[in-house]
């Protein structure tokens, strides 16, 4: 741990193999710090066996005796059984993530390691499709979603690829594919139903088409004249009931939750009777009724989407339930409804 000016106490050197004793003594007697205290951090085959790496290192050891602190021995089990289940899958499953910004793949880090989290969880493997929602039409789509296993649609701003999100929503709605929407995700997912279900021909969210006769996605009525854009914004962490009976329920094990949101345009209440009827669930609703946070298909094996982004909450050794069950979801349709079992890993 080094400063500018300040004579370092430790030093961890990155390296792609092994430190042989010769130069940890040579670092050592350039730097003057005992031999103790210069550490490898080796390169490893995933992020998350770093920590692991570092303790057989006795990083925490040499910290605390640096700080002249008392240094309990870390359990780390919970985390070694999650690296474990990490590096030894027992099958592989393929998820399309359905965006406008796959070029750059760090767009959707958090989504893309939620995944991640949520395969950890079944012990599987996910392999990410990244489709760009603009080339997803109605003759390209089953090209392009007929080989995976589940649907994510994550949130974003701007017209660009909408309608081909509205077209992967109706694929997985058609199909029974699992389908995971989050923020605009959920919001393309009302508009799909929407359309196709209810037969509103030019349903849309307000925020593309102001001028649609079926704004199922608007701005709430008490935003209305707001100038101040970010003044509309829905940010940080709001409460959220959960239906009884509902997928979310059996999915999260609670009535009451609490997710991040970042977003401005919600479901227009003066469709929910119609949404009801069409068969779709409001599994989630802020503590008041006032606003939809959550929905589901009421004949569909796994079709949930929410208007929170679950991701920001995920972490390697605690998935984020959504994402978990997303990916058990996938793993029973590439078995089940596929007609063969998910691909394993040598």
């Amino acid at each position: 741990m080094q400063g500018i000016g300040i004579q370092p106490d430790i030093i961890v050197a990155r390296t792609e193999y092994p430190l042989e004793p010769g130069i940890k003594e040579k670092i050592s007697l350039f730097c003057n710090i005992p031999v103790s205290h210069v550490l490898q951090n080796i390169d490893a085959p995933t992020l998350y066996e770093i920590p692991l790496i570092m303790e057989r290192e006795h990083l925490a050891d040499v910290v605390c005796e640096s700080l002249n602190i008392e240094c309990p021995k870390p359990d780390l089990s919970d985390w070694e059984d999650m690296v474990r289940s990490l590096k030894n899958p027992e099958r592989k499953v393929k998820i399309a993530l359905v965006g406008k910004y796959t070029a750059l793949h760090d767009a959707y880090i958090s989504v893309v390691e939620a995944l991640k989290h949520g395969g950890i969880a079944n012990r599987a493997d996910v392999e990410i499709k990244w489709v760009p929602s603009e080339t997803v039409t109605a003759e390209s789509v089953d090209d392009l979603l007929g080989d995976v296993s589940g649907i994510i649609v994550p949130g974003g701003f701007g017209d660009r690829g909408i309608e081909g999100m509205i077209t992967a929503v109706q694929y997985a709605r058609e199909h029974k594919l699992p389908y995971l929407g989050i923020c605009l995700g959920m919001q393309m997912a009302i508009v799909e139903f929407a359309r196709h279900v209810l037969g509103y021909a030019d349903a849309h969210t307000a925020e593309i088409n102001p001028d649609t006769t079926h704004p199922v996605i608007h701005i709430m009525p008490d935003q209305n004249g707001v100038t101040d854009l970010g003044g509309t914004l829905r940010l940080g962490a709001y409460p959220c009931k959960i239906q009884k009976g509902s997928k979310a329920y059996e999915i999260y094990g609670s009535e009451k939750i609490s997710e991040r949101h970042r977003h401005r345009y919600e479901v227009n209440n003066d469709y929910r009777e119609a949404l009801i009827s069409g068969g779709m669930i409001l599994s989630g609703l802020s503590p008041d009724g006032h606003i939809v946070e959550m929905c589901e298909i009421k004949d569909h094996p796994w079709f949930v989407a929410t208007q929170a982004h679950p991701e920001f909450k995920s972490r390697p050794n605690k998935p984020h339930p959504l994402f978990a069950g997303f990916i058990k979801a996938a793993c029973s349709y590439c078995s089940t409804v596929a007609g063969k079992q998910p691909e394993k890993n040598e």
